[in-house]
């Protein structure tokens, strides 16, 4: 996570789609189809009018997601929802000298967007999926954040005790675009190595409360692989009353036994040259994308349909978007490759499929997300930023289909408003501070 944390039996034989779009471009609409216009609410009923803007594995698995009852409203089309100013003027300086290195590394980035989308050629350049990785990472998200959280586990649609509650903070330490930071090459402190720390704590159930997470990512881990340090972080448990600390190995590993490993968090929160990337198609595809629900904190109640895992009552809006696919350079990671579905304006995570080893779908992973310029008073702005302009994730679904589990991660008032001051920061990226007063 760089923020914040984060976040149905299987059908069986795939499904054949109707009116599939083709690779890198929209199919014309199929005799007598209706297109979808703003406004519009989708029944269950009607569910073959999107089929077509739909990922195939999201489709053929339709039965997690999907529900009599459901009321999908369609927003509008390619709506803007550009960064703000100071991102894309850091991009427009910056970008003529970022460059691939050995492994896929990031060599030259100081901050904004590492290569223009509009330069990157899917087709033709076949560097295109490492560069969209780079910038997935390097998205906008703000210049810290933080949020309320609650992480749920579901079984055929039964919710099931295991869960934790929380809140949880983060600070960005480096490839700052504002002003202020230029002096110190884009870091909050000289010489830093850090790019960020973040950490969530813990407040329930019971037996784990008092849990406190702080974890660093280093610049380095831009870096080719011989040369990347690893993430270090540290974990309070209160009933050993002391610090553990973690191998980043285990990022790959399922959280606390749930379906979600911490590299699944936003479809993808791993180290870029760990794996190679290729780009596979682009379309135009629907996805809940500027939700209008406002679940946990603010509504423990919201329905998420049958299996839990649904964002079927909420808009959905039609994007341009891009597929890409990575393969773990490790032959011990659980996955074979992963498919992740990117909006092409703001690199945000739409739709996500894990494959296992032996190449049969095991997950599918997908996300909400709140734009910080609606009704959102949480976030608000900062020196030299006053209009946040912020897509943020406000939850992550996964489905294991093959075992019929999921998990939800709800983090509805999640925002990037950095820390207030230089001391706030480094008192919260204090290792001590994890066992002060305990």
């Amino acid at each position: 996570m760089k923020t914040v944390l984060r976040s149905a039996v299987g059908l069986g034989a795939t499904l054949l789609l109707l009116g599939a779009p083709s690779a890198f471009g929209q199919e014309d609409l199929a005799p007598g189809a209706v297109p979808l216009r703003e406004g519009d609410v989708i029944p269950f009923e009607q569910l073959t009018k999107i089929r077509r803007f739909l990922p195939e594995p999201f489709w053929a698995n339709r039965d997690f997601f999907f529900y009599e009852g459901m009321q999908l409203e369609i927003g509008p089309r390619q709506r803007d929802y550009t960064p703000p100013q100071v991102y894309r003027e850091a991009t427009e300086r910056h970008h003529q000298t970022v460059r691939l290195g050995p492994d896929g590394s990031l060599e030259g980035y100081r901050a904004g967007q590492p290569f223009p989308m509009d330069a990157i050629d899917c087709r033709a350049d076949p560097d295109a999926g490492t560069k969209i990785a780079w910038n997935f990472v390097r998205r906008w998200e703000g210049g810290g954040g933080k949020a309320s959280f609650y992480y749920s586990y579901w079984d055929r649609g039964e919710e099931l005790p295991l869960y934790y509650e929380g809140h949880a903070q983060g600070v960005s330490l480096a490839f700052r675009p504002e002003p202020q930071y230029d002096k110190n090459e884009g870091d909050v402190f000289r010489g830093e190595k850090r790019y960020v720390g973040a950490g969530p704590t813990v407040e329930a159930p019971f037996d784990a409360r008092g849990i406190m997470v702080l974890t660093y990512r280093y610049k380095s881990s831009y870096g080719p692989m011989a040369s990347a340090k690893n993430d270090d972080t540290w974990v309070y448990v209160p009933t050993l009353r002391r610090v553990r600390r973690i191998s980043s190995a285990q990022r790959t590993d399922a959280v606390s036994g749930t379906d979600f490993t911490f590299d699944d968090l936003f479809s993808f929160n791993g180290v870029v040259p760990q794996y190679t990337w290729s780009c596979l198609e682009e379309r135009e595809i629907l996805a809940p994308i500027n939700t209008k629900v406002r679940a946990y904190p603010y509504n423990r109640d919201h329905n998420f349909g049958p299996f839990g895992l649904s964002f079927a009552d909420d808009r959905w809006e039609q994007r341009e978007a891009v597929k890409i696919r990575f393969e773990p350079r490790n032959a011990n990671h659980p996955y074979l490759y992963k498919d992740i579905w990117i909006d092409k304006q703001t690199l945000e995570p739409l739709y996500s499929f894990a494959y296992d080893r032996k190449g049969e779908l095991w997950k599918v992973i997908w996300h909400n997300h709140r734009w910080s310029e609606d009704d959102f008073p949480e976030y608000a702005g900062w020196e030299n930023v006053p209009r946040p302009r912020d897509l943020a994730v406000v939850s992550d679904i996964i489905a294991n289909v093959q075992t019929g589990t999921g998990n939800r991660i709800e983090v509805w008032d999640r925002n990037g408003t950095p820390l207030k001051s230089k001391g706030r920061m480094r008192r919260f990226l204090d290792v001590g501070r994890l066992t002060k007063g305990r």
